[in-house]
């Protein structure tokens, strides 16, 4: 009986002993395939932090490149604006030279020449008649030079600007294509998922500066737009978009007409605007987000109707006596280069064309070449 019931604990004991072997060998098996996955896991983040670097080293190649190439669109525009302002400028001075001219012609012609040989017969000596013949000679001389000067300095400046226009269309084409190139590398870093923390940290940290020059190209691109839109309507023969005008209107009891009765002052000459534009140089009249009609402030020539990158739309007007004013940011222009306006008389639409964040008309008023204060015209 004894040894019957010994049998059965060691049959009982070498079972116990197989169970345990096997769930000692399973369970071995499991950290071996704990190990290999860890392997794994580990191998996969190694090629997921390998490329990350990798991607990251194209990605700040290309933010570098972006950032680059939008300061030196900046930095275009700002000589643009530039030359564009001496074009203007160089326009009222060839003006003023052809009206000045013409006024000379004009008082020899009712004066006739017989007062030129008064002028001769009622000299002294043979020296004083030489002199005085020579005077008369060097007037005419004089005109006809200075006038061929101011003409020879507009052309020089406006192939300056339009050098400066054509290096603007090669950097806004080179930011296009750092665009297309950063959304390749977007695609390859979005194919890994996103398997490692620090790599998302990093992506949203680019993505939002990516945002932001993305934004500012897409402002550029549509300044392009609206200059290629502009520059084909050159073209075309009309400049900028051109409306009827309407009846002259005058208001006010300064020595200006108000340029936009209907408008309300949203900024003063001299305000703060930014670090680039410390002082404003004229005033803002916003029009409820609707286009209202602008006036020439006096009577003057146009010398500028057209297009501008910063002022849009713009209209530009010599008074005589270096007094300008400029108008900017129409929808459309009443008016042409070379066309003499009357105080009151319609030259355009407020808009927000050009370097503009509302519809509004901006009114500036310069004096020999500097910007004034319109309230003392107004």
């Amino acid at each position: 009986m004894l040894q019957g019931k010994s049998k059965k604990i060691v049959s009982l004991l070498a079972a116990a002993v197989f169970c345990f072997g096997i769930a000692f060998s399973s369970q071995a098996a499991s950290i071996e395939d704990a190990k290999k996955k860890a392997e794994e896991l580990e191998g996969q983040k190694d090629a997921a932090e390998s490329q990350k670097a990798s991607l990251t080293e194209q990605l700040n190649a290309v933010l570098g490149e972006m950032e680059e190439t939008q300061e030196k669109l900046a930095a275009k525009e700002e000589e643009i604006e530039q030359k564009e302002e001496e074009l203007a400028q160089a326009k009222v001075d060839e003006n003023d030279q052809y009206e000045s001219m013409k006024k000379r012609i004009k008082y020899m012609y009712e004066n006739g020449n017989a007062e030129f040989i008064e002028i001769l017969c009622e000299s002294k000596d043979i020296s004083e008649f030489l002199n005085n013949a020579e005077y008369i000679t060097t007037i005419s001389e004089y005109d006809r030079e200075q006038l061929v000067k101011f003409q020879e300095i507009v052309k020089l400046v406006q192939e300056q600007e339009e050098a400066l226009q054509e290096e603007y269309t090669e950097l806004t084409v080179l930011q296009t294509e750092l665009e297309d190139k950063h959304s390749e590398v977007e695609q390859l870093l979005a194919e890994t998922n996103m398997k490692l923390e620090d790599l998302e940290e990093q992506i949203g940290e680019n993505a939002a500066t990516l945002d932001k020059l993305i934004k500012e190209a897409e402002a550029a691109a549509e300044r392009k737009r609206q200059a290629e839109e502009a520059a084909k309507a050159a073209a075309a023969g009309s400049g900028s978009s051109y409306s009827t005008p309407g009846p002259a209107v005058v208001t006010g009891n300064g020595q200006f007409s108000h340029p936009c009765p209907s408008g309300y002052i949203t900024s003063y000459f001299g305000e703060y605007r930014s670090p680039s534009d410390p002082a404003h140089k004229g005033m803002d009249f916003g029009t409820n987000r609707v286009p209202a009609p602008t006036y020439a402030a006096a009577a003057g020539t146009v010398t500028t109707a057209g297009w501008s990158n910063s002022a849009g739309n713009w209209v530009v007007i010599n008074h005589g006596n270096g007094l300008v004013t400029k108008y900017m940011h129409h929808s459309s222009l009443c008016v042409r280069a070379g066309q003499r306006v009357e105080k009151g008389q319609q030259i355009g639409m407020s808009g927000t064309t050009g370097q503009s964040s509302g519809i509004h008309l901006h009114f500036q008023v310069e004096l020999n070449g500097r910007a004034v204060d319109p309230r003392n015209y107004l």
